[in-house]
């Protein structure tokens, strides 16, 4: 099923046998992604039955059902007439949408990198790239408070908007089979973090001493989407104090 609804202009698409997609938009935008996260807000204080998993991407929501209990054809109505409410509705300042659904403004994490080395190695390919210097592309990458769009991949994997043009850089064309934990990546226009090891493409400019997710704390991950992330630069002096600190 693909489904484009007239009144609101979203698309509605089946995924698989227990999944229902709203797409809210075709592009990674602040203000889509806004509507993603309100809509999410709302769908989990009032879940429709049979709906076990609700999961926001950069401009769509994906719905896990229970096959047992609901079909798309029970609970559709229910997400059009949200959908409806959250298409007509106005952004104030880009940080609230009036529908009872209140996003606020997400918290600021620093989040201190140690840049190049043995800690960034692909961040000569950014330099080759883009043209600049590696200052200039520290500067660059560091300057902006990106906006977590949304996080998935592996556990706590941000996925951040609002990475600087001249830094847009393909991802490596073999991947790796393991990127150390803590790695920080470029990828086309994305930048991000790995909060474990694992494979992965992204071009390593750098890495953080912080443990990004920790299933033991009381809250696993530091951020959740709608936060932003600051990348704070250290010196591989400054990683290391960071590091024996936390083990300790």
């Amino acid at each position: 099923m693909k489904e484009q609804n007239q009144e609101t202009g979203l698309i509605f698409r089946n995924a698989g046998d227990r999944g229902f997609i709203v797409e809210f938009g075709q592009k990674i935008d602040p203000d889509i992604n806004k509507k993603v996260r309100a809509m999410t807000d709302v769908l989990n204080k009032n879940t429709p039955v049979g709906i076990t998993e609700i999961i926001p991407t950069y401009r769509s929501v994906l719905l896990v059902y229970d096959p047992v209990l609901t079909t798309p054809a029970k609970f559709t109505d229910v997400i059009k007439n949200m959908a409806v409410n959250f298409t007509n509705l106005e952004i104030e300042s880009g940080s609230e949408i009036r529908s009872g659904s209140k996003i606020e403004h997400g918290t600021v994490v620093e989040i201190p990198v140690c840049y190049g080395g043995d800690f960034g190695p692909d961040i000569k390919n950014v330099e080759k790239a883009s043209g600049l210097d590696r200052e200039e592309v520290i500067k660059l990458h560091s300057a902006p408070e990106y906006l977590i769009y949304m996080v998935g991949f592996t556990p706590g994997f941000p996925f951040l908007g609002g990475l600087n043009e001249k830094l847009f850089t393909p991802r490596l064309e073999t991947p790796r089979m393991a990127v150390p934990k803590g790695s920080v990546g470029i990828a086309n226009d994305q930048t991000g973090m790995y909060p474990i090891q694992s494979p992965g493409g992204w071009q390593i400019i750098g890495r953080t001493s912080l443990n990004l997710f920790d299933p033991y704390r009381k809250n696993p991950f530091l951020y959740k989407a709608g936060d932003k992330i600051r990348f704070i630069p250290v010196s591989k002096e400054k990683f290391l104090q960071l590091q024996k600190k936390r083990e300790a």
